[in-house]
């Protein structure tokens, strides 16, 4: 009897040694909430100015309401063949979504801006997590509306390793069901908030992809998609490593 107990006690142990080194491994993946979170704490710090106003605040909610009336369910779904596409990256190179796919699974995130603070926590994430998603042969590939030119600066400041190409006639993010255009009053809100759109996209493109992330195989079917109203809300990592897991 004394055996079998020790021996069930040496089996509990080895098997909570065996889930801690699971969780240990699902901690080493960066988190996007985790990063959202402290991003939250320095965001409640007074600042200058005052903040935004109420009537300010009034539009932006009923901008976004207006958003959610005209896109319910915005972006392609799980299933649905990811339409093809070819786009310059910053530095002025052509890049082929078919063609990124003959190499292994593509991870495309479509994102606002390099002035968009939620956009830069999604891509620092990402940036961080790459290392997981090459085990499963993916490739990350960001599509944005700004400038080549904005896009060089971000990359160049953040040192990344991945492809961030400009959607510059919004083409492609009409395509995978993202577009949408800011109203005038939203814009001057933004303006008013120091946020010049046109800055970045280019004279007259107040427009903007809803951010949404897609996992696709190589035979360019779509197995995995986040694509949120909220923009504060992005696809976790981890979400895209089980799904890679999957293909």
């Amino acid at each position: 009897m004394l055996i079998n107990i020790k021996f069930i006690t040496a089996f509990i142990l080895s098997l909570f040694f065996l889930f801690s080194v699971i969780v240990q491994a699902d901690e080493s993946v960066p988190g996007y909430q985790q990063a959202l979170d402290h991003f939250k704490t320095q965001e409640k710090k007074p600042k200058k100015g005052g903040g935004i106003s109420k009537d300010d605040k009034a539009i932006m909610k009923k901008s976004a309401e207006d958003l959610a009336k005209s896109m319910p369910s915005p972006g392609l779904k799980v299933g649905e063949k990811a339409p093809d596409f070819t786009l310059k990256n910053a530095f002025g190179k052509n890049i082929k979504l078919s063609s990124a796919l003959k190499n292994g699974p593509v991870i495309l995130s479509f994102y606002r801006g390099a002035w968009c603070p939620y956009c830069n926590l999604q891509l620092h994430t990402l940036h961080k997590s790459m290392p997981h998603f090459k085990k499963y042969g993916a490739q990350l590939i960001l599509v944005t509306p700004q400038t080549p030119d904005k896009s060089k600066e971000q990359i160049k400041k953040d040192k990344y390793a991945f492809e961030v190409l400009s959607d510059l006639d919004s083409k492609v993010m009409k395509q995978y069901k993202l577009f949408y255009k800011m109203d005038a009053e939203l814009v001057r809100v933004y303006k008013k908030l120091g946020l010049d759109i046109e800055s970045y996209n280019g004279k007259g493109r107040n427009v903007l992809p809803v951010p949404g992330t897609y996992v696709i195989d190589k035979k360019s079917i779509i197995r995995a998609v986040h694509a949120e109203l909220d923009y504060k809300k992005r696809m976790e990592p981890q979400a895209i490593i089980d799904a890679l897991k999957k293909l």
